[in-house]
């Protein structure tokens, strides 16, 4: 079963809501608004005060500090005020005025700050528990449709290179085939940012359904794709449906790829070194 994200007083206020906001109410998602564009302000003010500004009752404020996973409202305050303090200053979207410097520096700073909300997502219980059921399973399939398809692809290559059998599928009918031959002890790993995603669902319901264990990752803590996972990996980014498959939705993805392979890896020990070294040999004639 999934879990709520663990709780870190490292900060990842914002991150937490974004992930959670689809499924709050109304009410709610007015309170998530004003805690997303102005958190500076919300450490300042009582529940009166935020209730007042956000147009809704202390009863709704508190109700969406306790969805959003924090103990009550005073830890949702010390949390964004964490994330002040944590701050590297990204400062509002890249516009046609900035000058080459500040592009660079704006789009490196909002991805180093993707990786680090990212991290605050991660409940480390799920990582482990992940990354032991991928140690010990006997076949391993990533499943992801459109940019996340591709991200399925790096993830068949990382564990390529240290002996798991596994695959990646990103066309829905061979999702849903390799899903109905999986079995108890085999993991399916569905890729999806919005968790919705009907193709990557229906296939890991299917392989669920048939014994395997389902892990997820996805930037919605509370979406379709949860709800059929065993294991549910977070990750962080804002993505509009205008910006689909955006770059940072997928550095989201692939670190936390990477806390898996590595993490496989290090259980592996050396038959992943060895496994490692076997798969550098074959690919060498194709290098200059």
């Amino acid at each position: 079963m999934q879990q709520a994200p663990e709780r870190s007083p490292r900060g990842g206020a914002r991150a937490r809501i974004r992930s959670l906001y689809a499924s709050l109410a109304p009410a709610e998602q007015k309170v998530a608004d004003y805690c997303l564009e102005q958190p500076q302000q919300v450490v300042y003010l009582s529940v009166t005060e935020l209730a007042d500004a956000c147009g809704v009752g202390e009863s709704t404020v508190i109700r969406f500090a306790h969805a959003a996973g924090f103990s009550g409202y005073q830890e949702l305050k010390l949390t964004l005020a964490t994330d002040a303090a944590l701050s590297q200053g990204v400062e509002g979207p890249v516009s046609p005025l900035d000058p080459m410097d500040v592009v660079v520096d704006k789009i490196t700073r909002f991805n180093v700050q993707v990786l680090e909300d990212t991290a605050h997502l991660l409940d480390l219980g799920q990582l482990a528990a992940a990354i032991h059921v991928l140690t010990e399973a006997p076949r391993v399939e990533f499943y992801g449709v459109g940019a996340s398809g591709i991200t399925a692809l790096d993830a068949k290559y990382k564990f390529l290179r240290i002996g798991k059998s596994c695959d990646a599928f990103s066309d829905s009918h061979l999702q849903a085939m390799s899903a109905a031959n999986l079995r108890k002890g085999d993991v399916a790993v569905g890729i999806s940012h919005s968790g919705s995603t009907q193709d990557t669902v229906d296939s890991v319901s299917i392989a669920k359904s048939h014994g395997a264990t389902v892990i997820c990752i996805t930037g919605a803590a509370r979406s379709p794709i949860t709800k059929v996972s065993d294991i549910t990996l977070l990750t962080s980014s804002v993505e509009s449906p205008l910006e689909g498959g955006a770059l940072r939705t997928k550095i989201a993805q692939i670190h936390v790829l990477d806390l898996l392979y590595t993490g496989v890896s290090l259980r592996l020990g050396q038959a992943a070194q060895e496994a490692t070294e076997r798969t550098a040999r074959a690919v060498l004639d194709k290098l200059y």
